[in-house]
């Protein structure tokens, strides 16, 4: 089982999605490449629109984990990277969304001058660890 906590001398989450301390359970370990608005075409999806490169970065994930058994529950850790500060509220939205307090990752924001495509946002890069019970190999 993850132990997630935050001991009260940390600062306060003010209702976002983090814990300051994952403990990483049993299991396999899976890391993620960064994850952006791409949908299985290539297309990006939200040009323009950060709360909306979330979502799809998130989805994307979501697929990845599902492949060997996994959950959002399972990230340990996440980084993302994004270009403007204007864009927190949205991306923090998103992460309220998809955690609730008690399964939020250990995370880190970085905002960076740019990522790989001048159209992209926003980067997630989680790393998950699947409980035994439920890892399986991708079935292809």
């Amino acid at each position: 089982m993850t132990t997630r906590f935050n001991p009260p001398t940390g600062w306060p989450q003010d209702g976002r999605a983090f814990n300051h301390g994952v403990v990483q359970p049993d299991g396999k370990v899976l890391h993620i490449t960064g994850q952006v608005a791409w949908d299985g075409a290539g297309t990006l999806i939200g040009v323009g629109d950060c709360e909306a490169q979330v979502r799809q970065s998130f989805d994307n994930v979501e697929h990845i984990l599902a492949a060997v058994g996994g959950r959002l529950s399972d990230i340990v850790s996440m980084t993302i990277y994004f270009l403007d500060p204007d864009d927190l509220p949205a991306i923090q939205n998103v992460r309220a969304q998809k955690f609730t307090p008690e399964e939020a990752p250990a995370s880190i924001l970085i905002q960076v001058p740019g990522l790989v495509s001048p159209d992209l946002l926003v980067e997630l890069v989680p790393i998950a660890v699947i409980p035994p019970g439920r890892y399986h190999e991708p079935r292809w």
